[in-house]
């Protein structure tokens, strides 16, 4: 394995840019396009073909039974039950703390405008399979949502050939937060029954269509997202996961070597970055690299994802360089390991989340931190955040002026309506305040 070092420090950084594993969906979108029309179109016939050609399983039915939920919690060891509620203990407390307040103003004697937060009514939540069984994002799905309020909730994700349902470790997490719902269905077949619904998921039952879908997939899953978002709600379209750590001098090799392996993992495209003003510090990370790979579980995977030009160790003159650089990337993951992590923090613009220290890894962020690990990729973190309440809510406002108050503002409606040639809003006032 060999990952590549830049060396920044006396070429500078101006004009430097950060290759990216590739995000266009290209042929993807007019794959998923296709399943979208044909899920349309056919139902459950055409997620059944779907789902056989794409992930080699035969379905009569999507929808999973209540009792294979609940089976798989008590199939699940103790351990892992144990780590699922405390898990959900600490993302719940979390997004608890992000919930807005309801705000009333007062312009004038009864001059009202309030600030309500509405939960929408029904979401799609999706937990991804293919290279691994991700519980943990069933709890960073469902959790915000529920703290939100919203009544309905429906889980998809990929059956596995073996049971032909989602992986044991994600209905255990669907058993513990309560949720009865869950689809045995993946990719964009997935997207669509959700965005469009199912008269019949299975035994006559339906899959009714819902307002807002998040969660994080594959290529497909985020074309599929992209071309229902006209009539839906999404989080984001996310890519490869990322992480770039910026460290120093102060920094241990092995943990920072450790904590790029961690991403390096999940996907081949996924995408480790090291950004740092010591050369000494380099070399050593890219030797622990070497030696925690080969004996790593996932290693053949990480290496790939460690040689691609996506990842990488960049030199640079000085802290300013690294930070400048940092703030460019836009991570989805940035790890602050400087000498003084909270002075770093301030100058930070641009990062999905930011984890301070030796001591708040990634991986704590991934489980049980209590922050939310789907996260804006590709640099999208400039105008996007991490998945929290907020896709859950819509702010409404509520106007309640009495007479008096709208007598004494009437004449800046009329006003306004002269002079934007709209005459009839105008009038809709003075015919309250004209009266009598």
């Amino acid at each position: 394995m060999t990952i590549r070092t830049l060396d920044l420090r006396t070429a500078g950084i101006d004009g430097f840019e950060f290759p990216r594993a590739a995000t266009s969906f290209g042929s993807a979108t007019a794959a998923a396009q296709h399943i979208i029309d044909d899920v349309r179109a056919r139902g459950l016939d055409a997620v059944r073909e779907v789902t056989a050609r794409f992930d080699g399983v035969e379905l009569d039915s999507i929808a999973v039974p209540a009792e294979a939920i609940s089976a798989a919690w008590q199939a699940t060891t103790p351990e892992l039950r144990d780590a699922i509620t405390r898990s959900i203990e600490r993302v719940r407390a979390g997004h608890a703390a992000q919930l807005p307040e309801p705000r009333r103003t007062e312009f004038a004697p009864g001059a009202v405008v309030e600030q309500r937060y509405l939960p929408v009514q029904r979401v799609g939540l999706y937990a991804p399979g293919g290279l691994a069984a991700y519980a943990s994002s069933v709890i960073m799905n469902v959790v915000p949502a529920q703290v939100a309020g919203v009544p309905s909730i429906a889980v998809v994700s990929p059956p596995s050939r073996e049971t032909g349902l989602p992986p044991i470790q994600v209905l255990a997490a669907c058993a513990a937060l309560g949720v009865t719902e869950v689809y045995a269905v993946g990719g964009a077949q997935a997207v669509a029954a959700l965005a469009y619904g199912l008269p019949d998921a299975g035994a006559g039952a339906p899959l009714r269509p819902v307002d807002v879908i998040t969660g994080p997939g594959n290529v497909f899953v985020a074309a599929a997202k992209s071309l229902v978002r006209d009539i839906v709600g999404i989080d984001s379209i996310a890519g490869p996961t990322e992480i770039l750590v910026l460290a120093d001098a102060t920094a241990d090799a092995d943990l920072v070597a450790a904590d790029l392996l961690s991403q390096a993992e999940h996907d081949p495209n996924a995408a480790s970055v090291l950004v740092t003003d010591s050369a000494e510090l380099a070399a050593a990370v890219t030797e622990r690299l070497d030696a925690r790979a080969a004996v790593t579980a996932n290693g053949e995977r990480a290496r790939e994802a460690l040689d691609g030009e996506q990842s990488m160790i960049v030199l640079v003159a000085d802290l300013d360089a690294g930070i400048a650089l940092a703030n460019r990337y836009g991570a989805e993951h940035l790890e602050l390991v400087t000498a003084d992590p909270r002075a770093t923090l301030e100058r930070i613009t641009n990062a999905g989340a930011i984890f301070l220290g030796h001591f708040s890894p990634v991986s704590l962020g991934d489980y049980a931190a209590g922050s939310n690990h789907v996260l804006p990729t590709s640099g999208t973190s400039r105008f996007s955040s991490g998945l929290s309440v907020q896709p859950f809510l819509r702010p409404v406002q509520v106007i309640d002026y009495d007479e008096a108050a709208l007598r004494e503002i009437g004449d800046v409606v009329t006003t306004f309506a002269d002079a934007e040639g709209l005459p009839a809003h105008g009038e809709a006032v003075t015919a309250r305040t004209r009266r009598g």
